[in-house]
Order: C-alpha cells, then sequence, then structure tokens
C-alpha cells in the first residue's frame, strides 16, 4: 500500500468492536484509533483500549490511541418531560430554579457576563433562545426565536456569554486517569477555552506519572479569541467543527479551519479535522460529492489529520469509510508539488533546530533525495521537519516506544523503534539497518539524516548529514 503523508484517525465503538474488524482498519490505512470518553461505562470504555493495545503493526508495537475526554459539556439536565417552544414563547434557563417554564441545565456552570443579543442554542441549534435578561449568575430569562421541542441530555451552546466552568469534571478525572493507565498516547482536551486549561490539564497529567500530549478542541467561541496562546501552548489542535458550528455563525467555520491550519503549521504542531468528514456514510456505502471537497480541501490546506467520529465508531460502513478517506487522500497528494509551497523562512533569523530541518528539506529536495531521516528522543526533530512539508518521506528513528507512536498523527512522517544509540558514530549504522530491514532504499542510493548533537538532549537539532546507503 502506497504511504499518504496526510493521517487518518478512527474512533472505536461497538461497529468496529472485534480484533478482526479493528486491524482491518489499520491495514486500510487508519494510523490512530480515537477513545470517545463521552459515552459508556468505565468497563466499556478500558475495553476499547485492550481491544487497540492487542493488535501489533506490521512494524511492531500497536497502533497509537487517544483518549478525547469529554470536557464540561453543558446539557438540559433534570427535564421531567419534553417541552413544546413556540416562537415568542418566554422560558428560563437555570440550574437552580424548577417550574413549567424552566429549563433546567448542567449544575456547576455559572453565568457571568451576557452581551446584548446573546443566543442560547439547543441540540445543535434546532432551538434558538434570545437572553432578555440576566437574572443571575444561575439564571437567564430567554424568548424563543427558533422555536422546537426541547429533550433531556441534549447539549446546549451559550455564543456571547462568558461562562464559569471547570476545565475538568468530575467524569474527566477518572477518565483521565482510565486513558493514562490503559496506554493513551495523546491527550484530547474538548471546549478549550483558554491557553491557561493547558496548565491545570498538564499538571495532573504529571502528578499521576506521566508526559503524555495534550491536543486542544478548538470548538467554543472564546477558544477562537485566544487562537494564538492557544496553539502556542498546546501540544496539538483539534477543530472540531460541530460545536464550532453552533458556537459561532456557521459560514465563518471554513475560514477559522484555514487560520488554525495555518497557525498550528507556523508553529510545528500538529492539526487534527474532524467532524461529519464523512457523516452521510453512517448510513450509505457512497459519499457525497460534497463530502469527498471537503476532505481534499482540508489536504490542500495542509491539516496533519483527518478524524472520522461516528462513521465508523457506529456507522453500517467502517471500512467502506477509510477506503474512500485513504484514496482521496492518495489522489489528492498525487497533484500537490509540496516543495513549491515549503513554509517560508520569512525575515526573521531561525533558531538552530529550524535552520537545520529547514535546510535538511532543501538539500533533499535540491539533490533529488527521496528520504529524510530524522534521529530523535523527543518527536520535535521530526516535527519541525514535518512543519515544512518536504517531497521526501519523513523516516523518523526513535529509541522510545511512546514517541514512536506519538508521531502517528504527524504529517508525512513513518515512525520506527530503534535500539539506543550514544554517540552520533552510531547514527550511520542504526539507520542503515532500519533501510536494509524495511527495503526503504537501494543499496547506493543517498538519504539525509538530521538530529541533535549531543544525542538524547531535546531540543538540539543541530547535525545534518548527506549519506549513502550501503
Amino acid at each position: 500500500m502506497k504511504l499518504t503523508s496526510t493521517k487518518i484517525i478512527a474512533t472505536v465503538g461497538p461497529s468496529c468492536s472485534t480484533p478482526k474488524m479493528i486491524q482491518s482498519l489499520v491495514d486500510k490505512g487508519v494510523n490512530c484509533f480515537r477513545v470517545n470518553l463521552s459515552h459508556g461505562s468505565q468497563k466499556e470504555k478500558e475495553s476499547y483500549f485492550k481491544l487497540i493495545c492487542s493488535l501489533q503493526l506490521p512494524s511492531g508495537g500497536r497502533p497509537a490511541i487517544l483518549g478525547d475526554l469529554s470536557g464540561p459539556k453543558i446539557r438540559v439536565n433534570g427535564l421531567e418531560s419534553s417541552l413544546e417552544l413556540n416562537d415568542g414563547d418566554i422560558v428560563t434557563i437555570s440550574n437552580k430554579l424548577k417550574g413549567r417554564t424552566v429549563i433546567p441545565v448542567s449544575s456547576g456552570v455559572k453565568f457571568q457576563k451576557v452581551e446584548e443579543g446573546a443566543k442560547i442554542l439547543i441540540n445543535d441549534g434546532r432551538v434558538e433562545l434570545e437572553v432578555i435578561e440576566h437574572i443571575s449568575n444561575s439564571t437567564l430569562k430567554c424568548k424563543t426565536t427558533i422555536p422546537g421541542i426541547v429533550e433531556n441530555r441534549k447539549g446546549v451552546n451559550f455564543p456571547g456569554i462568558q461562562l464559569d466552568v471547570p476545565t475538568l469534571t468530575e467524569q474527566d478525572k477518572e477518565d483521565l486517569e482510565l486513558a493514562l493507565k490503559n496506554g493513551a498516547d495523546w491527550l484530547a482536551l474538548s471546549f478549550v477555552r483558554s491557553a491557561s486549561d493547558y496548565g491545570l490539564v498538564r499538571s495532573r497529567v504529571k502528578k499521576l506519572g506521566y508526559t503524555v500530549p495534550i491536543m486542544a478542541k478548538i470548538e467554543k467561541w472564546e477558544a477562537v479569541q485566544n487562537l494564538d496562546e492557544i496553539i502556542d501552548i498546546f501540544d496539538g489542535v483539534m477543530v472540531a467543527r460541530g460545536d464550532l458550528g453552533v458556537e459561532l455563525p456557521i459560514e465563518r467555520v471554513p475560514k477559522i479551519q484555514q487560520d488554525v491550519i495555518d497557525k498550528a503549521r507556523h508553529v510545528g504542531k500538529p492539526v487534527v479535522i474532524a467532524t461529519q468528514i464523512l457523516d452521510s456514510m453512517t448510513e450509505r456505502p457512497v459519499p457525497t460529492r460534497a463530502e469527498v471537497s471537503d476532505i481534499a480541501n482540508a489536504i490542500l490546506e495542509g491539516a496533519d489529520a483527518l478524524m472520522v467520529t461516528g462513521e465508523t465508531a457506529a456507522g453500517d460502513y467502517p471500512e467502506k469509510v477509510i477506503n474512500v478517506l485513504t484514496r482521496v487522500i492518495k489522489e489528492t497528494e498525487s497533484n500537490i508539488q509540496y516543495h513549491d509551497h515549503p513554509i517560508s523562512r520569512g525575515n526573521k533569523k531561525l533558531i538552530t533546530a529550524r535552520a537545520i530541518s529547514h535546510a535538511a528539506c532543501s538539500v533533499a529536495y535540491e539533490q533529488d533525495i527521496k528520504i529524510l531521516v530524522t534521529m530523535t528522543h523527543t518527536g520535535s526533530t521530526a516535527r519541525m521537519v514535518s512543519k515544512y512539508r518536504p517531497s521526501a518521506r519523513i523516516v523518523a528513528m526513535t529509541p522510545i516506544e511512546s514517541i514512536c507512536r506519538q508521531l502517528s498523527i504527524v504529517w508525512g512522517v513513518t515512525s520506527f523503534l530503534v535500539k539506543e544509540y550514544n554517540s552520533t558514530d552510531k547514527i550511520q549504522d542504526v539507520v542503515n539497518e532500519v533501510l536494509i530491514d524495511e527495503n526503504i532504499l537501494t543499496s547506493g542510493e543517498k538519504f539525509v539524516v538530521t538530529g541533535g548533537v549531543p544525542v538524547g538532549v531535546p531540543g538540539t537539532t543541530n547535525y545534518l548529514s548527506v549519506i549513502k546507503k550501503i
């Protein structure tokens, strides 16, 4: 199977809950599996982690796992029976009051600042309310502007209302520990609002004795306002277009997606595009033309990975979904001349690590070298090379198994686990062993290799060499 540069993340669920099915998805091109921690019992969630950990990749090891924390999703909570709202009906949103015209929502949320004309959207905007009075930090008086039926447990969005909610709920804290103990390689934090959310989660991960990278899900209007700071501090970002398209006017989502991709690429952070990638294939075996165009555009914009959710977790055609994704990625990438549009160096001087990474890509292009090897202990060298989108294949070699898996969602990177090496003198032997074992190059072909000296020290990418394969 021809390797693609854009990676695929698939969500596990009832439709792909057997070793045979999930192995088939790996064989068809899945690079990482997402465990959605919003649903199921602790036992059910743990079973998905164990299922993925039981698989064996052809190159050794197992697939990567993304543990997706549900975050402080606000829902209609405690509504005894469905409530039908007509245009102009006056209702109250509250987590304190009860009554016939009160829509109760999740406890713990506080309504701080309310902008004039602020809206409340229920069930992805199927019902819309306009705030007409900020009664207290727990209660809002509203007028119905889009009528419909309000049901218990439906999601509620508050664009234009500043909320005080915890970064991690009690359920998230339990799920976080479960995910880390069961092999999560990445964590995704839902409903990120500011850069400070990172520190709260990072400290808890560290307290539990782990160092896994944390990805911010961009799906709140506050996150868009604080985008630069969020991208700067988090280890990766995901454009979660579902809630984002409810929190903000839907016509703004494509431009926001493009901005997130551009900003994340500029600093070398992986960026994932998610939600309704192939939504129609949940129930039918072929995609719509619009979905195919959407996938192609995300690839052309430079996304590191595309993530499917219900399509594989609960859909009728999980294997066909991955087949379609793989075909579209291959076709789109075959028409991109990556060397024509690498990220510009700009007018600012590059630090040594970035300069070496940029130079490695340039050398590979100028000498028509097909393989660019990065020696890395933290993954930073591979991510920096990936940011410049070289036409050469990026082969990352690391002695750390967790780093090998973490790099599986980074654009263009194929990672291999190698024996520990402690000097640059050993690099050529280590590289040649992998290239021979994997039949990556023929004898006499050249490859570029880059890494850091002294070996094993993070952030010291300062080594560049062109070597002929033995």
